[in-house]
């Protein structure tokens, strides 16, 4: 029986090893606007060998009347346009915000203090030779106040 699992387990490897293309699944990236709202730190993963589905996550900030510590988490899917260059980007995300900087609470919640923001997200991205890539999209944000109207554009690095 071990000897059965052993070769099962060789074969998914080498059938992995053989099927790696040379398409990035990491990204790191600052984002102006966007799921973090104001401005965030983001990274990102493709879950694939190919563009696909891929998941996110970031540390941003938000001012209007306060200052909000922002968590934006989501998925996306990119849809090849050109040599696995340019690619349409849609996405869902959620991005969790708290009140002057205190993202987890100090243990009583006051639902003046926190807000959760839905943040659909359709746009493009460009991966260049040099591993950079960069999006523009469009990210209405949808929370208990309404709906919002919102841009982000991102520039970082692959790996």
């Amino acid at each position: 029986m071990k000897t059965i699992i052993f070769l099962c387990f060789l074969t998914v490897f080498l059938s992995a090893v053989r099927g790696q293309s040379d398409f990035k699944k990491n990204d790191i990236y600052v984002e102006a606007g966007g799921t973090g709202l104001f401005a965030s730190v983001n990274y990102e993963r493709q879950l694939t060998n190919k563009p696909g589905i891929g998941v996110r996550v970031g540390l941003g900030f938000y001012t209007e009347k306060a200052f909000y510590l922002t968590l934006p988490v989501g998925v996306n899917y990119l849809f090849a346009l050109k040599n696995n260059t340019s690619f349409i980007d849609a996405g869902l995300a959620m991005s969790f915000a708290k009140i002057n900087g205190d993202l987890f609470g100090s243990g009583k919640q006051n639902n003046a203090d926190h807000l959760v923001n839905f943040v659909p997200s359709i746009g493009y991205r460009k991966h260049s030779a040099n591993n950079t890539m960069w999006r523009i999209s469009i990210t209405p944000v949808a929370n208990r106040d309404g709906l919002v109207p919102w841009l982000g554009f991102s520039i970082g690095k692959r790996f």
